[in-house]
């Protein structure tokens, strides 16, 4: 079942690139967008969090922080991290646990989805892709943000 608008964000601890472990009740107090997407260094993947990687300022002008977060292990996180020069943490959900929690769990992996919450983690924008190849583009977010 995907979270909902004004539902309380599910907490979770995963861990992330550099081996740290994040759990999301830490970050109380701050804005947050949990990207979740399919795969380090696939086509779509990539082009979406190079996305928000180039817009990063503005993301960060409204006081929000991006994660990512796939099933991908942390060494593969890390790798991708470095290749691409991103700005945010990527956390490892190897069995998918945090995905299913959020409605990103598919018949064949992880879904692509986006989930903006506010300073007490509740969901103030939820989207979960139907199809792999199609993501949200920065410039929609940020729209969406500006107006929360």
């Amino acid at each position: 079942m995907t979270i909902q608008v004004n539902d309380s964000a599910p907490d979770f601890s995963l861990t992330d690139d550099s081996g740290t472990q994040f759990t999301l009740s830490e970050h109380r107090g701050q804005r947050l967008l949990l990207v979740f997407y399919p795969g380090d260094d696939t086509p779509v993947c990539t082009a979406q969090l190079c996305d928000y990687r180039d817009g990063i300022e503005a993301f960060s002008d409204l006081g929000v922080q991006v994660v990512g977060i796939s099933g991908d292990n942390t060494e593969s996180h890390r790798k991708f991290r470095e290749k691409h020069d991103l700005p945010f943490v990527l956390l490892s959900d190897p069995g998918l646990a945090v995905a299913e929690a959020y409605g990103c769990k598919g018949l064949m992996g992880m879904k692509r989805g986006v989930f903006l919450l506010d300073e007490d983690h509740v969901c103030r924008y939820a989207h979960v892709e139907t199809v792999a190849v199609f993501r949200r583009k920065r410039e929609e977010l940020l729209r969406v943000i500006e107006t929360i």
